[in-house]
C-alpha cells in the first residue's frame, strides 16, 4: 500500500473509530439515565462498531509493517488475534443485553423511557448516514476494500438505529396515550439491536478463523493477477499461482515459465518484474515469490515430438 494511500485509510478509520466511541458513550450515558433498553443495546452496537474499526486498522498497518526476521510473512494475523478477543467479549455482550431486555418482557416490568432518549437516537442516525457517506467514498477512491466494509457497517447500524429510535417512540406514545402493551415496543427493539450485536461479533469470530487458517484465493479471484503476470514481458506461461491471504492482504506464489535459453540473470529479471507488476498494480498484495521454470510444451506426443514448438519458435524468437 503506497504511503499516501495509507495515511488516508488510517485517517477514515480512525474517524470511524472516534465517531462510533463516541455515540457508544453518549447513548450508554443517556440509555442509562433514560431507563431504554434500546437505546443501551443501540450502545453496546456503535461499540461493537469501534471493535471492528480497530480490527480494520490493525489490518490497515499490519500490511505497511515489513516482514522481519522473526515474521518473514508479515504480521497480518495480529488483526486475527486481536479480532477473536474482541468477537468473544461482543458475542457475551449482546447476549446478556438481549436476555435482559427478555426478562423485562416477560417480567412485565417495562416501562417508557424519557423522551432525550429518543432524541439521543434520531442524533446517533444523522451521524451515523454522515460516516458512512465519508467512509464509502474513501473506500471507494482508494479501492479499499476493507473501508467499504466498514463503511456498510455504519450503514446497518443506521437501521438499527432506526429499529431503537421506533421502539423508544412506540413506548413514548404509549404511556402518553395509556396503550400498555406499547411499553414493551422499547425492550423489544433491544432484543432486535441486541441481536446486530451478536451478529457483529459472530461475523468477525467467522473472519478472524477464517484469517488464522491461511484461506486461498479461489481460480476465479485470482484471474487478474494472473493476467498481470502473463502480460508481462518474457513470461511464457504460468503454471501455477496461489494468493495466500493474510489479514487483510494477501501473499503470491507463482511459477512461471520462461525461454529455456536464456541466462539465469534474465531469467531472475523476469521474476522481479512480474513481482514489481502484481505489488503495483493489485494494492491488496502484501508479497510476491516467484519461482522460474523453463518454458516445454504442455501437450507432447507419444512419439516425442513436440506439436507446440512453432508456437514456442514464435514465443522465444
Amino acid at each position: 500500500m503506497q504511503p499516501e494511500r495509507a495515511k488516508t485509510a488510517e485517517r477514515t478509520a480512525w474517524a470511524g473509530i472516534v465517531g462510533n466511541l463516541l455515540l457508544a458513550v453518549t447513548k450508554g450515558a443517556v440509555g442509562f439515565a433514560s431507563g431504554s433498553k434500546a437505546l443501551l443495546a443501540d450502545a453496546a452496537n456503535s461499540a461493537s462498531d469501534v471493535a471492528g474499526s480497530l480490527t480494520a486498522l490493525i489490518g490497515l498497518r499490519a500490511a505497511n509493517k515489513p516482514p522481519d526476521k522473526e515474521h518473514p510473512y508479515g504480521h497480518g494475523k495480529a488483526e486475527s488475534v486481536a479480532s477473536i478477543i474482541v468477537s468473544v467479549l461482543l458475542l457475551f455482550v449482546g447476549a446478556e443485553l438481549f436476555i435482559g431486555a427478555a426478562k423485562t418482557i416477560f417480567g412485565r416490568l417495562a416501562e417508557a423511557p424519557a423522551w432525550y432518549a429518543a432524541l439521543a437516537l434520531l442524533i446517533s442516525i444523522v451521524v451515523k448516514e454522515a460516516m458512512y457517506q465519508y467512509t464509502i467514498r474513501a473506500g471507494r477512491k482508494l479501492s479499499s476494500q476493507t473501508l467499504v466494509t466498514v463503511a456498510w457497517d455504519h450503514r446497518a447500524d443506521v437501521l438499527a438505529s432506526a429499529a431503537a429510535l421506533l421502539g423508544v417512540g412506540g413506548a413514548l406514545i404509549g404511556e402518553h396515550y395509556g396503550v400498555g402493551w406499547m411499553l414493551y415496543l422499547d425492550p423489544a427493539a433491544g432484543m432486535i439491536v441486541a441481536g446486530f450485536v451478536v451478529r457483529m461479533g459472530y461475523k468477525l469470530l467467522s473472519e478472524a478463523i477464517s484469517g488464522t487458517l491461511d484461506q486461498v484465493l479461489q481460480s476465479d479471484q485470482t484471474k487478474e493477477l494472473e493476467n498481470a503476470v502473463l502480460a508481462t514481458p518474457g513470461v511464457l506461461a504460468v503454471d501455477d499461482l496461489r494468493a495466500r491471504v493474510t489479514g487483510h492482504y494477501v501473499i503470491v506464489d507463482v511459477k512461471i515459465s520462461v525461454n529455456p535459453r536464456m541466462t539465469v540473470y534474465e531469467g531472475h529479471d523476469i521474476a522481479k518484474t512480474v513481482k514489481q507488476r502484481l505489488m503495483e498494480q493489485f494494492s491488496h498484495v502484501s508479497d510476491v515469490f516467484v519461482h522460474v521454470n523453463p518454458y516445454v510444451s504442455h501437450f507432447p506426443t507419444g512419439d516425442g515430438t513436440n506439436p507446440d514448438s512453432d508456437h514456442f519458435a514464435n514465443l522465444v524468437h
